[in-house]
């Protein structure tokens, strides 16, 4: 049976000053970058949940290849596009690998890994665990039972954990972009 993943992609961007799924690193947008990871990954059911800026970023950003939702209420916060996200996984997947469009240290091989997991894994870096993270089937319900904007951070607490190197950089800030540029150029 298959794994989907679910990229986050529907936040305002508002330290970035303009959405930061469609900031340019190398030859592609952050979020063309981590529909592509995904797929290298083997994970052919790749979801895209937007909000902020969604218009814009269908405009300018093409992913043929990707499930896109909108999320009408992602001012409501991250829990809401993870709610949508596995809403929308059909029946013959066992489970989900959830991941943000901000993270430029995730590979296709990181994602393989937690693909390949069982149970509720996260990634480890900086000290703590986070996404990217696999949750089985059998966690759906409560993913679509979360509110707010902590998303399931305390599903992952206790969890399995898989080292991600650099997991700690993401993309909130122009200055976090051009970390990333220095990093992966």
């Amino acid at each position: 049976m298959s794994v989907a993943a679910i990229v986050l992609a529907a936040g305002a961007s508002r330290r970035m000053g303009q959405p930061k799924q469609l900031a340019q690193l190398n030859e592609e947008t952050l979020l063309e970058r981590s529909v592509r990871i995904c797929h290298e990954a083997g994970l052919n059911l790749v979801i895209v949940v937007l909000g902020a800026a969604a218009d814009e970023i269908v405009r300018r950003v093409a992913l043929p290849q990707a499930m896109i939702l909108r999320n009408e209420q992602w001012d409501e916060g991250i829990a809401s596009s993870i709610a949508l996200g596995v809403l929308s996984i059909p029946e013959g997947c066992r489970g989900a690998v959830i991941l943000t469009c901000d993270m430029p240290s995730v590979t296709p091989s990181h994602l393989r890994e937690l693909a390949a997991c069982e149970q509720v894994t996260a990634s480890q870096y900086a000290g703590r665990q986070g996404v990217p993270a696999f949750f089985p089937r059998s966690c759906f319900e409560e993913l679509q039972a979360l509110r707010g904007d902590t998303g399931a951070r305390a599903m992952l607490g206790g969890a399995e954990a898989i080292p991600l190197s650099g997991g700690e950089l993401d993309v909130d800030t122009p200055a976090d972009l051009e970390r990333a540029r220095a990093i992966f150029s």
